[in-house]
This record gives C-alpha cells, sequence and structure tokens, in this order.
C-alpha cells in the first residue's frame, strides 16, 4: 500500500525535481530541430523511393498477366 504525502509535500518534492532539469540551450534545440527535419526529409525520400519500385513492379506484375 502506497503512503500518503499532502500537497504541501507534493509541491517541495515537485519543484525539487523540477530544480534538477537542464534545459537544453538554444543552439542545442536549433540543432536538434534541423536534425529532425533532415532526418524525415530523408525517410520520405526513402519511401518514395520504395512506393516507385513496388508500384512499378506490381504494375508490369499486372501487365503481364492482364
Amino acid at each position: 500500500m502506497a503512503t500518503r504525502t499532502n500537497p504541501l509535500q507534493f509541491l517541495q518534492q515537485t519543484r525539487a525535481e523540477i530544480a534538477k532539469v537542464v534545459w537544453p540551450t538554444r543552439r542545442e534545440t536549433l540543432l536538434t530541430t534541423v536534425m529532425v527535419f533532415i532526418m524525415a526529409t530523408l525517410t520520405a525520400i526513402f519511401f518514395f523511393f520504395v512506393d516507385f519500385l513496388i508500384r512499378t513492379g506490381l504494375e508490369l506484375l499486372l501487365g503481364l498477366v492482364g
């Protein structure tokens, strides 16, 4: 059974935990954002080509059958 803490203790513990948080710098945030956009673009390009190859293969296969 868990012990209950009163609201004042909860707020003190919450403030103590928030004080431990290390926030990223502006530069780190910018670099991370740029990397996310680059990776999203590369992933989109990859799946575009995978889709193109599958579609082309299916069209060839269905063209031979039909």
